[in-house]
């Protein structure tokens, strides 16, 4: 794409990690001159300018200048300005962060609805748990390499973990620990005094199995918890690396 291809670039729009409007200019002002990269015409422009601050939910603040936004408000208003002049292609860098959770939800939503509206997004972001909401398509990087594609769920086929399950329990000895390692699906089992953790590949019945294993050996249990494969454990098992590094 040569630099002067506007007709492409008018089609693609890019939000920074970095929050990147003008201070002196008010919210108003930013849109505007963002969105008149693309569209000269003023009567299609103001539309789209006012359109986009709905979009955001910045219409009681279209005369602040940034410094005066909340840092929520702040990432609605960086959005603003790369969305205004309704591209096709929408790049967003980390949008949600060090925002509150009810800009978090917000901004989630919006994208939600461009993308509903008919732009294709490419969304960069560290938070697993947006990616899974949001995401139907999902690459994982990892220095550099794409080392992972597909669906939420095809991703979670990729990887061992099928469903972690908790057990509070006492009196577990070393040789029922290990004869639960050898219960079908069961690749991981870990005691700590307390709680009983197994992990099992993809299967069903794995809760059913391992109680009638405690019960037929007269170990009592209290609460149970089971739960499939996050986005951020394949993350950890395909990369290795923990997403706090």
């Amino acid at each position: 794409m040569a630099p002067d291809r506007y007709d492409l670039k008018k089609q693609i729009g890019v939000v920074f990690q970095n929050v990147a409007v003008f201070e002196e200019l008010t919210v108003y002002d930013n849109i505007n001159y963002f969105c008149g990269l693309y569209i000269k015409d003023k009567k299609e422009r103001a539309k789209l300018v006012d359109e986009a601050i709905d979009f955001v939910g910045l219409k009681d603040f279209t005369k602040f200048v940034p410094k005066k936004l909340s840092g929520g408000l702040l990432r609605r208003l960086n959005i603003a300005c790369g969305i205004a002049h309704k591209p096709k292609l929408i790049i967003l860098d980390e949008p949600t962060v060090a925002v509150d959770p009810q800009s978090r939800n917000s901004i989630l939503e919006g994208i939600t609805k461009l993308n509903k509206q008919g732009a294709t997004i490419i969304y960069t972001s560290h938070y697993m748990e947006e990616v899974e909401q949001i995401c139907t398509r999902i690459a994982i990087m990892d220095k550099g390499k794409n080392v992972a594609l597909g669906s939420t769920e095809e991703l979670k086929r990729m990887v061992t973990a099928g469903e972690t399950i908790t057990i509070e329990t006492l009196g577990l000895t070393n040789q029922l620990l290990r004869e639960i390692r050898q219960i079908k699906h069961v690749f991981s089992a870990t005691y700590n005094g307390t709680e009983l953790v197994v992990k099992c590949s993809d299967g069903k019945h794995n809760v059913i199995r391992i109680l009638n294993y405690l019960q037929e050996h007269n170990i009592g249990f209290g609460r149970i918890f089971s739960e499939l494969p996050t986005l951020n454990d394949v993350f950890l098992e395909i990369t290795g690396t923990d997403l706090r590094d």
